[in-house]
């Protein structure tokens, strides 16, 4: 792969003539810096990791777009923006701005043609319904994430941009009112704009409890899926350069038992979850994207999952999606390490959980009953997934939301990407893109690749306004 060249803290002072200068070097920031670059621009991307990448290139890849050219060639017509802007907002209970998640929506399907163009490889074999209306938005790239960053790299390394690793950004310049470039080691570095793309800040315990207590509420269960470097910088420079942050405690959490920190997106759809009163609550195959939103809803934001002995010994031929840790022999080891309870009985198996035996005999002794007809007429979980819970010994893991794969509060931006002041203006030649940024999140994720569409979408506008004002 082609690298950008990396300059010195030295070097970036020194050179004196940036037009566009981009904290941080992910997803988001490698788009804005293609795309100011390919405007004209002289660039700078600044990344306080040891490469670029950041959390984009860590994940699984997927870019949510309606209307899209791998979309027609699946076979797949008339979607539309209009009908993914109505899916979006509706799940989210018109929560996000609605001029955010409209521009987002509008733009996704050029920006995927764009990374389509750019040689970002997407089949249809691997386009998928990663929200809960089932239709198939989610384009997951060939390469996952990493494949992304890539090319948006290796485009950007022939475009004369420098990149500075392993460096953060001290604070920002403003001169009466005006971004004028940045603050490294004590020394100024000065450019036309700046644009904030640092990423969240779910590697930062402390601003999770301040800003997203969900994702703090159980402590050291709780981890992180992306970039340790995601430590909150950019919203800490945009607020004090006079910006603000948008509605607290939003995000996206998975549900994990914690028998490792492994990412396993889904619990497998075969088990049974029960809340404290020992009842069930929710069809076990539900997108994962919604399902930490009904976890909240139940006491002490937990719930168990059941299973007997017959269903550990087909774990490995039952998977609905993929999860090495529920495997046969798996769950074995997480009996010996206490993460796994299990009783010879059901009402053993209560006790030890702390869960009222009556209530769960009577769930389990239903729950086998719809089993065996096949069909759950309590939460209608597909019938290929129903398992009785009837054979000892039995099985019981400790779930709750704990895994943080991403933090919805950021920078208050508008559609064009400007980072706005308190009082709802714009901070002149300050932009923001990306996970950093707010607005586009409300109580549920709305389908996987939504992150990731966000990043581009808004790091290429936040490039191209960043280049016209320089």
């Amino acid at each position: 792969m082609v690298q950008l060249r990396e300059v010195s803290v030295e070097e970036m002072r020194m050179a004196d003539d940036y037009d566009v200068i981009i904290v941080g070097a992910g997803g988001a920031g490698l788009a804005a810096g293609l795309t100011a670059a390919d405007a004209g621009k002289r660039v700078l991307l600044v990344e306080a990791d040891d490469r670029a990448g950041g959390s984009t290139s860590l994940s699984g890849g997927v870019f949510y777009a309606a209307g899209t050219s791998l979309q027609r060639e699946a076979g797949i017509e008339g979607d539309t923006a209009e009908d993914m802007y109505r899916y979006y907002m509706t799940l989210n209970q018109y929560k996000p701005e609605p001029a955010i998640v409209r521009r987002l929506c509008k733009d996704a399907t050029p920006a995927f043609e764009w990374l389509r163009e750019l040689g970002v490889t997407f089949r249809t074999e691997d386009l998928y319904a990663s929200g809960v209306d089932k239709i198939r938005r989610g384009h997951r790239a060939a390469g996952h994430g990493a494949e992304i960053t890539e090319v948006l790299e290796g485009h950007l390394s022939t475009r004369g941009a420098d990149l500075a690793l392993g460096t953060r950004v001290e604070r920002l310049l403003i001169e009466n009112g005006r971004c004028r470039g940045i603050v490294v080691d004590g020394e100024p570095v000065t450019a036309g704009a700046v644009v904030l793309a640092t990423g969240g800040f779910g590697a930062n315990r402390a601003m999770l409890a301040e800003l997203y207590p969900d994702a703090a509420l159980h402590g050291d269960r709780h981890w992180y899926i992306g970039s340790d470097h995601c430590q909150g910088d950019g919203l800490t420079l945009a607020l004090e350069a006079g910006g603000e942050l948008t509605p607290r405690n939003r995000g996206l959490l998975l549900l994990t038992p914690g028998f490792a920190r492994d990412l396993e997106s889904y619990l497998p759809g075969w088990l049974m979850m029960v809340n404290r009163q020992g009842h069930r609550f929710v069809d076990e195959t539900i997108e994962y994207s919604v399902l930490a939103t009904v976890l909240r809803e139940q006491e002490g934001r937990e719930c168990w999952a059941i299973l007997d002995e017959d269903a550990r010994l087909e774990s490995a031929t039952t998977q609905y999606r993929p999860a090495p840790n529920w495997h046969e022999e798996r769950l074995l080891d997480h009996v010996a390490a206490g993460t796994l309870q299990t009783g010879a009985t059901l009402e053993e198996l209560a006790q030890r959980c702390g869960l009222p035996a009556d209530a769960m005999k009577v769930t389990a002794e239903r729950y086998s009953e719809m089993s065996d007809r096949g069909e759950d007429t309590d939460y209608f979980k597909p019938a290929g997934m129903l398992r009785p819970v009837r054979r000892g010994p039995f099985y019981a893991a400790r779930i709750n939301a704990a895994i943080v794969c991403w933090t919805g509060v950021g920078i208050r931006i508008d559609a064009e990407a400007h980072v706005l002041a308190s009082d709802g203006t714009p901070i002149h030649g300050l932009y923001a893109a990306g996970e950093t940024t707010g607005g586009m999140h409300g109580d549920c994720y709305a389908a996987g690749g939504a992150s990731i569409a966000n990043a581009i979408v808004f790091g290429r506008i936040a490039g191209r306004n960043a280049a016209a004002l320089a």
